[in-house]
């Protein structure tokens, strides 16, 4: 036997390397499963009605007071403005600025904002607090 081969020996091969790491990832697997299904009616008993009385839940329905009004009214206000001024600008590339200030204004003020406060009650009101309903 000489020393290439000792070294050979030491090395874990391939086979050896990829049987840990299953089993390390069946583990992690297997223990966040059972972190999932032993906490979760505990989280939803006790966070569940308490949580629509904290100052958070207060903060998080000013949040979304100002996203829903303020999106589109900055939006709408920053689209209408911008089809305001493109008849009076003569170079083509401003107008070409100006037409993607107005198309961003209305995907981003008009349709997102609103549709990304309403799934973001959503998950509040059905998973974080435990299926009771806050009126965010």
């Amino acid at each position: 036997m000489n020393a290439d081969d000792g070294a050979a020996l030491a090395e874990p091969t391939r086979e050896q390397c990829g049987r840990g790491r299953a089993r390390i990832l069946a583990f992690g697997v297997a223990t966040m499963a059972l972190s999932l299904v032993a906490v979760e009616p505990v989280a939803a008993a006790e966070i569940g009605a308490a949580f629509c009385q904290t100052e958070m839940a207060a903060t998080i329905k000013n949040l979304f007071t100002i996203i829903q009004y303020g999106g589109p009214l900055v939006g709408g206000v920053t689209a209408l403005g911008a089809t305001v001024a493109i008849p009076t600008v003569r170079r083509a590339d401003l107008k070409k600025e100006l037409k993607e200030v107005r198309n961003q204004g209305l995907i981003w003020g008009v349709i997102v904002a609103p549709l990304g406060t309403a799934i973001l009650q959503f998950v509040l009101n059905d998973v974080v607090s435990g299926g009771v309903s806050c009126g965010l």
